[in-house]
């Protein structure tokens, strides 16, 4: 892991921050950022571990749901029964896992590489802006996730899949799925935060050790990780609101605009 300043560190811990919960693409936002203004380039380890941050506040944002969740997983393997409406949502959960689970394990070194360069990022971030702004108008809005069905859960986790391509964004593909599965936003967006906690919790426990043993606890990392916690808290709950009397169509047009922005530097940089 290169050395950042702290104030590098804070910016990326907010670009993560803000970006993992917004339908933005939070990976995109950690691999432009350092090729954009010259930084160093932190690495994968790193940006897993700032990860750790957003996981802790999804955590504490939905706390009431995951207890619920956890007493359902605890009584399927007691009762060995599914019958209430959290122990199919904690199967459903697992369901929905999978397929991002396994696209990982078979595309990592991938997505640290092949996958990061800007041109794709900035196409990924257009064409999926443009996919998220159609869905979410056309659809249909009146599904909630008591009528979650295992079919849903395995389009949804498909979907998640494609967010190793930075610029596609996780909770934009998921939630996009949502949509045009036919589910309202608040319902959409809540899985997709839900189905996330799995994925990030893994990649923090295979790859925080790895940064760990890079650098060890610094400073710009503390910095970076606790900002990165503050401001996915911030995104959590401005979303959650936002989606309750408006559409994704204002992300998407941010999309279209920062993937122009990108074209049209490294059309420069090829010029000057």
């Amino acid at each position: 892991m290169n050395e950042l300043s702290v104030f590098q560190a804070f910016v990326l811990g907010a670009l993560q921050g803000l970006a993992e919960f917004l339908p933005i693409s939070s990976s995109a936002h950690l691999a432009l950022a350092p090729w954009a203004f010259g930084w160093p380039e932190p690495g994968l380890a790193f940006d897993v571990a700032l990860h750790v941050g957003s996981l802790a506040a999804l955590l504490w944002y939905f706390r009431a749901e995951w207890i619920a969740l956890v007493r359902a997983a605890l009584s399927i393997v007691t009762s060995r029964r599914i019958e209430t409406v959290e122990q199919r949502r904690v199967i459903l959960l697992v369901i929905a896992t999978i397929p991002g689970g396994l696209a990982g394990l078979l595309l990592e070194k991938k997505a640290e590489h092949a996958f990061r360069e800007p041109a794709l990022i900035a196409a990924a971030l257009i064409v999926m802006g443009a996919v998220l702004w159609i869905v979410d108008a056309r659809s249909r809005r009146d599904r909630t996730l008591d009528g979650l069905t295992t079919r849903d859960a395995i389009l949804i986790g498909c979907a998640q899949a494609f967010a190793l391509i930075p610029g596609v964004s996780r909770s934009g593909a998921t939630i996009t799925a949502g949509r045009a599965l036919g589910f309202d936003r608040a319902s959409a967006a809540t899985f997709s935060f839900m189905m996330s906690m799995p994925i990030i919790a893994a990649a923090a426990i295979l790859k925080v050790p790895k940064a760990l043993a890079q650098g060890g606890v610094t400073l710009p990392l503390a910095v970076a990780v606790v900002t990165a916690a503050l401001s996915s808290l911030l995104a959590i709950t401005v979303l959650m609101r936002f989606v309750k009397t408006r559409g994704f169509g204002v992300f998407a047009l941010y999309r279209f605009a920062l993937g122009a922005a990108v074209l049209a530097l490294i059309a420069y940089r090829a010029h000057s």
